[in-house]
């Protein structure tokens, strides 16, 4: 009797790590034991306790092995999500509860552990915030290894897998995702997580195509079925057909010989056919970064992000640290420069060492420059070792979160007085460093004319948080983030609103949010007028191509075209034709 003919299936996702990989199905169900629940006898509490102390210090010996391994595997700017993990430890909220269920209650310390955790979480989730939503998939992570060390047995984890696989679960932790054994896993498929979480951030740093949102995918398919996952357009395929397979070993073809032929961009200039150039420098967060930003070919740093040097310290670093971190990557980058935007904490990114309130709505709280004016020692710190640096190479200012011209006449205000205070001291800075804000909510870019006029050299547009207050959507938000859209025709309108103002009045202007890495988007902003892009170095070769691939003619009829379409569908339509046309090979 003849086999029925294999049937393809096709599940649509979302991309959170991108890549293609081929190979068999693993499909990752962990063992849900059941909580053991019982009085304790009288006298029992202290041994209990005891029980307790010791399975928090194997957690932690566990977590920061997981650490240390991931710091060595990728870098510490990935491993850093595990002091939250580490940090839950110590978490009052969770062991006090815990340790008075014990004594109180007279309860087991499995049974106090798991209803305070899960009581915690739920909490947390129902607040609908995204970072407290992130802290609550922390406490159960660290609970489930409590759990494990008090039962004496830890269940056979996913870095004991010795065959090469396709991981499918219906999600995954941060310390699954670190122990993955990266010579067996090819990639692996949730039903949920999204493109922020921190399971997505360490899948795209150790090279696993992902996707991700895939509802009830566990379900769908049985170890050992055969599966191709596209991180790229957020596909999974099973069982897929010689067609496919072929189709998508061309795709791979394509796009090894496209690595080959982008390595040799790395000297060329970002210019396009006609002549005009484009200033291509790349996005930093860590000096441990540093060699990618001359080995990607980016004319400098368009936007050094300074909250994570902070981050990195218990308290507030000093003015000499910050000078030499500063200097560094002056001295680092030359003959290019550097943009160094000003602490912006706050919002999704709080800063423990400055002891903030809790804000029931941080996104529009106490944030960037508003934190930076409420704090101005620190502030003024901070602005003092930045013009400092300005005499080891080419540095640029830049404050973030403005919202008004107020703000930013205090904020040049202290810096009048910083730059006033270095001259007495006789300390050298570039008298001419310019300084420039970045316009982030549409208060800023609907008042762009009049911040304009207030001794800034420059303009530059973050679209992450522009498409975010413009369109109000959480982007951290897993229920609107398919929303957040920075093709919308609101911020396309805004951003040539920003351009124009900037170039009437003299300015220069860049963008530096996650739009500048969005390869279709390339002709549209340069249509718009945009003089500078400040984009992951990863994408600065593409997108280096891609400006050399147009001319500028097309680029402004398309700008003039999208300014009059009514929905982001259609402006992503029109910038993906053309820049198929020019760039196909880039765009997969």
């Amino acid at each position: 009797m003849a086999s029925s003919p294999r049937e393809e299936r096709r599940f649509q996702g979302q991309g959170v790590s991108p890549g293609v990989a081929r190979g068999m199905a693993y499909v990752h169900r962990p063992a849900h034991d059941e909580v053991p629940s019982y009085p304790l006898p009288e006298g029992r509490a202290e041994e209990e306790i005891g029980r307790l102390e010791k399975a928090i210090a194997q957690t932690r010996a566990q977590l920061t092995e997981i650490q240390e391994r991931l710091t060595g595997a990728i870098g510490a700017k990935e491993a850093v999500i595990f002091d939250a993990h580490l940090l839950v430890l110590e978490d009052p909220l969770l062991l006090d509860e815990v340790v008075r269920a014990v004594q109180d209650e007279r309860v087991n310390v499995e049974f106090a552990v798991h209803r305070t955790a899960h009581r915690l979480a739920d909490e947390m989730s129902r607040l609908k915030d995204s970072y407290l939503s992130e802290r609550a998939a922390d406490i159960l992570d660290v609970a489930r290894r409590l759990l494990q060390n008090l039962s004496g047995r830890s269940h056979p984890g996913l870095g004991l897998i010795h065959a090469e696989h396709i991981l499918v679960a219906h999600h995954l932790t941060p310390s699954d995702t670190a122990q993955l054994p990266r010579e067996f896993v090819r990639g692996f498929l949730t039903e949920v997580g999204s493109k922020n979480a921190h399971t997505a951030i360490l899948a795209r740093s150790l090279g696993l195509p992902a996707v991700s949102g895939l509802a009830k995918i566990d379900g769908a398919i049985e170890t050992g079925a055969e599966i191709l996952v596209d991180g790229w357009r957020g596909l999974v395929i099973v069982d897929p057909l010689p067609g496919t397979l072929q189709e998508y070993d061309e795709f791979e073809r394509r796009r090894a010989q496209a690595e080959e032929d982008l390595n040799a961009l790395r000297e060329t200039a970002s210019t396009t056919r006609d002549g005009r150039h484009l200033v291509l420098s790349s996005n930093l967060a860590l000096c441990d970064d540093l060699p990618l930003i001359s080995m990607c070919g980016a004319e400098g740093v368009g936007l050094y992000r300074t909250e994570v040097f902070f981050f990195q310290h218990d308290a507030l670093p000093d003015e000499e640290a910050q000078f030499e971190n500063y200097a560094r990557v002056a001295e680092a980058v030359k003959p290019h420069g550097v943009i160094i935007r000003t602490l912006d904490v706050g919002g999704d990114k709080p800063l423990d060492c400055l002891d903030q309130p809790a804000e029931s709505n941080p996104f529009l709280g106490l944030r960037g420059i508003r934190l930076a004016l409420e704090r101005r020692e620190m502030f003024r710190t901070q602005m003092r070792a930045i013009l400092r640096a300005s005499a080891v190479g080419e540095v640029k200012m830049m404050f973030p979160m403005i919202s008004g011209v107020a703000e930013l006449r205090h904020a040049m205000q202290l810096l009048e007085e910083c730059r006033g205070e270095l001259r007495a001291e006789g300390r050298s800075f570039d008298e001419k460093m310019e300084v420039g804000i970045m316009i982030e909510v549409p208060a800023a870019a609907l008042c762009a004319a009049d911040l304009a006029r207030e001794g800034i050299q420059f303009f530059s547009i973050g679209t992450n948080d522009l498409t975010q207050y413009t369109l109000a959507v959480d982007r951290l938000n897993e229920g609107v983030a398919a929303l957040h859209d920075h093709a919308h025709p609101a911020v396309i309108r805004l951003i040539r609103l920003v351009a124009d103002a900037g170039h009437e009045a003299g300015l220069w202007v860049g963008l530096c949010g996650e739009m500048a890495s969005d390869l279709a988007m390339v002709p549209l902003l340069l249509g718009l007028g945009l003089d500078e892009l400040s984009a992951a170095s990863l994408m600065v070769p593409r997108i280096k191509r891609a400006v050399q691939s147009l001319d500028m003619a097309e680029c402004r009829a398309l700008a003039q075209h999208a300014l009059t379409l009514p929905d982001p569908c259609a402006v992503t339509a029109a910038c993906e034709a053309l820049a198929r046309e020019r760039y196909g090979d880039l765009l997969g």
